[in-house]
């Protein structure tokens, strides 16, 4: 008796369409579902009322989204999937839970009001994620605009947006005034990260570091860590200060550039098109206007 086939198919051709993944993929994304799972825990950390631990994985989810692209890079572990996870995982951290932190922190003082301020700000996020996306397919863009991010990017908006709470862990006191200061900062630094402003990406310092300063890099890496270990609030403060204070230097240098760039293609010389063999002899010309030239047809 003949076995009828089996509806799923054969299972044996199944199995074959499973391709076993590479750990150089697999290891980047892994990195950004810990970036991930650290945004979430930030979340968390603020519904509970432990904002230190909020901020701590705000800033842990940053670090780790500076490294899964470099990770990817560098094992050749570049995927489209990777590209899609980064951005969502991106806008889940740098977009929502921030907001999240802030209006729990003392938005939600102001009602309706602070909750507008953070979902503007999530927004904000995924908006300047998007455009991201968009644009680093342009295959039109020059080749130095790569040194430079189209508005604050979503890592550092993150970061710099939860300065009130910063300068609240120093001392300052809260009060309805640092509120509504909070709110105007927060639609403030949503609007920098949709904006067309040129901010300084930081590739201009390359991927590579010479053998004489692998030592002085590491242990600058190093103090700079434990400081931030130890005094977090004072190295976020004057961090947070520092790059607001970068960013009108990032659009002179941006401007620089464009006028570089006009000032190369003015002084490029300009090809001209070959002109017309002249015509043979014995042709008649009809170039030129019959009623002009009559004598020619004579």
């Amino acid at each position: 008796m003949a076995m009828r086939p089996s509806p799923f198919g054969d299972s044996r051709l199944r199995r074959r369409q499973f391709r076993r993944i590479p750990v150089r993929t697999l290891a980047p994304n892994l990195v950004t579902l810990l970036a991930l799972c650290a945004g979430l825990t930030g979340i968390r950390m603020a519904f509970e009322n432990r904002y230190a631990l909020a901020l701590a994985a705000i800033v842990f989810a940053a670090v780790l989204d500076g490294i899964d692209g470099r990770l990817a890079r560098l094992l050749k572990g570049t995927s489209k999937f990777g590209a899609e996870l980064d951005s969502l995982s991106d806008f889940v951290n740098f977009g929502v839970a921030p907001g999240l932190i802030l209006y729990f922190w003392g938005l939600h003082d102001l009602k309706s009001a602070g909750w507008i301020a953070a979902m503007a700000f999530a927004i904000c996020a995924g908006l300047r994620l998007a455009r991201f996306n968009v644009m680093s397919a342009d295959p039109d863009r020059p080749a130095w605009s790569s040194n430079f991010f189209v508005g604050v990017p979503a890592p550092a908006g993150a970061i710099i947006v939860l300065l009130p709470i910063y300068a609240a862990f120093l001392g300052l006191p809260r009060s309805q005034f640092l509120t509504w200061v909070t709110l105007i900062y927060t639609l403030l630094i949503a609007s920098l990260m949709v904006s067309r402003l040129p901010v300084f990406s930081g590739k201009r310092f390359g991927n590579r570091v010479p053998p004489e300063m692998v030592g002085p890099v590491v242990i600058v890496l190093v103090l700079f860590v434990a400081m931030l270990i130890a005094y977090p609030w004072i190295i976020l403060t004057v961090g947070t200060l520092g790059y607001l204070a970068s960013l009108p230097f990032g659009w002179a240098s941006y401007r620089g550039y464009q006028r570089r760039a006009r000032e190369s293609k003015a002084d490029a010389p300009v090809v001209t098109a070959p002109a017309p063999a002249p015509a043979a002899a014995g042709m008649i010309d009809l170039s030129d206007d019959d009623e002009e030239r009559p004598s020619r047809l004579n």
